[in-house]
């Protein structure tokens, strides 16, 4: 790992609570193991509400069948998961069934955390019961009839759910083969970058290829040089994943939160074995359709808007500024199918990720004050149609539906 044992010891002293003091060495090598799996599964996430203590419970979860709220899961009996049992624990990671007998929701990303190994979901656990335990009750399922009766859920893993354990490919090399176990099972990446079936079930025949998520496009990941980030190098990849920005792009909304609660704490080893696995995968259009032609009237109204409130920080050219104003020219981002994620930038702006290694946050300011709906629209075509890129246009009840 990146950071020396001693300093990692000295972190978890910091969240744990008194009675770890009276653990064995072997132990408490198990509890540093496990505080890294909390930071590969990213569980702050979800479960620490902004300004809440840790893992006592989330913000709400916008879903496409109603709100979920992440549940406390720090080590309180009577509003977290102090009375649960390893083998509860182990059960609803692997399972996806609670302790009480309850099927969980796959917000809980438990099919991908049935590929984790035993041994890290048991080091997992091991870390959690050294939380600091919090009283915080916390109504997880505010799903609307008929979807708040988690019996549902028996038919939904009947025909979405696959567990068992990851199997490596033993074609590829080690280090192929620790990046795709965290893509695909810790760090469960696919729950939010993986088309989604009419159930909500990840699309497994396009893993990775970009998803809708709570107002955001989660942009496709895989190796393809036009949609993805096949044209990014290995270490564009580390660099975007340890700070937050690159070249190429800068982290906002869901995927800043990941960048700081997760990746830029990862051991540089294993960003480069997800750099690496990312790299080999495929999946989505590898051509460009035809741009929009420049002489559209959308595309002049654009240019002019572009010229007027954008290129200033992304250049008339949209080369953009390194570490500050993301380029604009050839971003997979800006050419995704979906326009969701630059739509909601302009609307409300946008803050980089706080990192060790970056802690400048570079910031965007909100538009919706100064360009209305079609405004809006008709600068996002022109930027998804200039300088090489290569996209659908945007419309003017594509940003209504956002705004």
């Amino acid at each position: 790992m990146r950071t020396i044992a001693l300093s990692l010891s000295l972190a978890v002293s910091a969240l744990v609570s008194s009675s770890v003091l009276a653990q064995a060495p072997d132990d408490d090598a198990k509890i540093i193991r496990g505080r890294y799996q909390a930071v590969l599964a990213d569980c702050a996430a979800c479960h620490t509400k902004p300004g809440g203590a840790s893992l006592a419970g989330g913000a709400p979860l916008q879903t496409p069948f109603g709100e979920l709220v992440p549940p406390n899961i720090t080590p309180d009996e009577e509003t977290g998961i102090g009375s649960w049992t390893a083998a509860d624990f182990r059960r609803a990671m692997k399972e996806g069934i609670g302790h009480d007998g309850k099927r969980l929701y796959p917000a809980m990303p438990y099919p991908a955390y049935t590929k984790m190994s035993d041994q890290d979901i048991d080091a997992l656990w091991s870390y959690i019961r050294t939380v600091e335990p919090v009283h915080n009750p916390v109504e997880a399922n505010q799903l609307p009839f008929p979807f708040n009766i988690r019996l549902v859920m028996l038919g939904w893993n009947m025909v979405n759910f696959e567990p068992g354990d990851f199997r490596p490919d033993p074609n590829r090399s080690e280090e192929w083969n620790r990046g795709a176990y965290i893509v695909q099972a810790a760090g469960h990446c696919g729950t939010c970058h993986s088309p989604k079936s009419l159930l909500g079930a990840d699309k497994g025949d396009e893993a990775l290829q970009g998803a809708s998520l709570q107002g955001w496009y989660a942009p496709n990941i895989t190796g393809n040089s036009y949609l993805g980030i096949g044209s990014w190098s290995e270490d564009e990849i580390v660099a975007y994943l340890k700070t937050g920005q690159n070249a190429h792009s800068i982290a906002s909304g869901p995927m800043r939160e990941a960048v700081q609660e997760s990746t830029s704490r990862m051991n540089d080893a294993d960003l480069k074995a997800i750099a690496v696995y990312l790299k080999s995968t495929e999946g989505g259009e590898t051509q460009k359709p035809q741009p929009i032609a420049a002489e559209d009237p959308h595309m002049r109204a654009g240019a002019m808007i572009y010229h007027d409130t954008c290129s200033a920080c992304h250049r008339a050219d949209g080369t953009g500024g390194r570490q500050l104003f993301p380029a604009l020219a050839g971003s997979p981002l800006v050419q995704q199918p979906s326009a969701e994620t630059l739509t909601h930038v302009v609307l409300n702006g946008s803050q980089g990720a706080a990192t060790p290694e970056a802690r400048t946050t570079p910031a965007m300011p909100s538009f919706a004050w100064r360009l209305d709906d079609q405004q809006v629209a008709d600068v996002l075509t022109y930027i998804r149609n200039s300088w090489g890129n290569a996209a659908p246009p945007v419309t003017a009840d594509d940003v209504k539906a956002q705004r």
